[in-house]
């Protein structure tokens, strides 16, 4: 089974991050830009503390009749964090967000953040793998397995 390494490798190690004294209309505003559903909360010093994603918004702020534009991202960020590393096989990403119900899920390498892979991102990556194996099938069964 494929593991996470390679849709890093694939997809690029790219990870948008967000201060926690942000407002929430600005990581609104960065999600947009950049075509996201989540961003990495770091603090200061860059160390990760949580992740905010749509999800979050739409729970904490919009349901709740708050302002995105006077509330802050610490106080609605998701702190309880479930990362992988880039041995982490598909399967067991599969695992944990189906366990966890998340959509993604921070890539960490010896305490660094190398990037963060999303469900559609594990998705994809199957399908292909499955794609391949098909095409490796069929070949062997026609026997034109080369």
């Amino acid at each position: 089974m494929e593991k996470v390494g390679k849709i890093i490798e694939k997809k690029g190690s790219n990870v948008w991050t967000i201060s926690s004294q942000a407002i929430v209309y600005r990581a609104l505003e960065m999600m947009s830009d950049k075509g996201v559903g989540a961003l990495i909360v770091v603090d200061e010093q860059g160390k990760v503390e949580g992740i905010i994603t749509e999800r979050d918004y739409a729970r904490k702020v919009i349901l709740q009749g708050k302002s995105s534009k006077e509330t802050y991202v610490k106080d609605i960020m998701t702190k309880e964090l479930f990362v992988v590393n880039p041995s982490t096989t598909l399967e067991e990403c599969m695992g944990l967000m189906t366990e966890k119900r998340i959509r993604h899920l921070p890539v960490m390498d010896g305490g660094k953040l190398v990037g963060i892979i999303s469900i559609g991102d594990v998705l994809k990556a199957i399908i292909e793998a499955q794609g391949i194996m098909i095409e490796h099938l069929s070949n062997y069964i026609m026997g034109t397995y080369v």
